[in-house]
C-alpha cells in the first residue's frame, strides 16, 4: 500500500465549482481506499501558501474551469515544484482556448467545424453565419453559455447580448454539426474506448445532461461501425498529442451518419480535466477498458510530474 501524500485540489471559484467538489470528493474517497494519504483542499486565492505549508508528494488536480484547467494552477504547482496530474501549463492553456485548440487540431489534419471568434455584441441584430450554428464562450467548460441557433430563427437569441451574460465578450460562432455525440478518452499514449452520449429530455449535452443523474444515457462502447470507432480513437490520440496533453484527456466529436455510415466526423474540443463525478464519462470508458476507478486514479497519481 502506498503512503504517498496526495492533495486533492477541488472546489475553486469558477462557475464549475459544484462539479469540481463532486469530482474531488469522489477521487479523494477512491484514493484513500487505494491506500494513499489524502488531504482535501478546497482551493482559494491562498492556494500557494496552503500547498507550501502542506508539502504534498502529489497534487491531484480535480479543478474545473478557469484557473483550474487553463494553465494557472499548473503554473503555481510548477513554481512550488509539486508534481501534479493531468496536462501542463501550455497544453492546459491551449485546450481551454477553443479557437487556439482548433487551430492546432486543423494543422494536425483533424477535421473541425468552421468557426469564427466574435464580440458577442456584434451578433445581436443579424446572424453571423447561416443557421444552424452554435455560439459558445471561448474559455468555459461544462457547456456553460452554449446556445444553439436553429434553422428558421429570424434573429440571434438575445441572451447572447444580454447584460446578464456572464461568460465574457469573446464568443465562438461555429457551424452546427448534425448527428450523434461521441467522446473518446485517452490515457497516457493509449486511446481508450468510444462512448456515445444520448441526452435524456434535453436538446443537447448541456450541464444538466452531464451532471444530473439520468440526464443522459452513456453507451459504452458506442454502437458504430468499426472503421468509425477506430477513426475516432486515432483522432482523439492525435489531438491529445498535438496539443501536448498529459495524463488523461477526453476528446468530443459529432458524427453525422444521416446519409451514410461513413458520414462526417468532426472534432469539437479536448478536455484536459475530464469530470470524475459518479455520472462522468472517463471512469465509465476506463472501466470498459478494464481499469477500475481506483486503478485509473492510482495510475494518474503515479504518472504525476512537473514540467508536463
Amino acid at each position: 500500500m502506498s503512503k504517498k501524500h496526495v492533495a486533492v485540489l477541488h472546489g475553486g471559484f469558477s462557475s464549475e465549482r459544484p462539479v469540481s467538489l463532486s469530482s474531488g470528493n469522489a477521487c479523494a474517497d477512491a484514493l484513500e481506499a487505494a491506500g494513499y494519504r489524502v488531504t482535501r483542499v478546497d482551493v482559494g486565492r491562498d492556494i500557494g501558501a496552503v500547498l507550501a505549508e502542506l508539502k504534498p508528494d502529489v497534487a491531484f488536480n480535480a479543478l474545473h474551469g478557469p484557473f483550474g484547467e487553463d494553465g494557472t494552477i499548473q503554473g503555481v504547482l510548477e513554481f512550488l515544484s509539486i508534481p501534479y496530474t493531468h496536462s501542463g501549463v501550455l497544453a492546459s492553456a491551449l485546450a481551454m482556448d477553443k479557437e487556439q485548440a482548433k487551430k492546432i487540431a486543423r494543422a494536425a489534419g483533424i477535421p473541425v467545424a468552421e468557426s469564427r471568434i466574435m464580440d458577442r455584441h456584434a451578433i445581436q441584430n443579424q446572424h453571423p453565419m447561416k443557421p444552424p450554428y452554435v455560439v459558445k464562450p471561448v474559455n468555459e467548460g461544462s457547456s456553460f453559455g452554449v446556445v444553439i441557433v436553429k434553422e428558421g430563427q429570424s434573429f440571434p437569441p438575445q441572451v447572447i447580448s444580454s447584460p446578464d451574460w456572464k461568460y465574457g465578450d469573446r464568443v465562438m460562432v461555429e457551424r452546427y454539426v448534425h448527428g450523434r455525440e461521441l467522446t473518446c478518452a485517452v490515457m497516457g499514449d493509449v486511446a481508450l474506448g468510444v462512448c456515445e452520449i444520448v441526452p435524456t429530455g434535453h436538446s443537447f449535452y448541456d450541464y444538466d445532461s452531464k451532471y444530473a443523474p439520468g440526464g443522459s444515457k452513456h453507451v459504452v462502447p458506442a454502437k458504430i461501425s468499426l472503421n468509425i470507432y477506430q477513426k475516432i480513437q486515432t483522432l482523439a490520440l492525435k489531438a491529445h498529442q498535438a496539443i501536448g496533453c498529459r495524463g488523461v484527456s477526453r476528446s468530443d466529436f459529432r458524427y453525422d451518419d444521416r446519409h451514410s455510415e461513413n458520414g462526417e466526423v468532426v472534432w469539437l474540443e479536448v478536455n484536459t480535466q475530464p469530470g470524475m463525478t459518479p455520472t462522468s464519462l472517463v471512469p465509465e470508458i476506463a472501466a470498459e477498458a478494464g481499469h477500475s476507478f481506483g486503478e485509473l486514479l492510482s495510475w494518474m497519481v503515479e504518472d504525476a510530474s512537473c514540467s508536463r
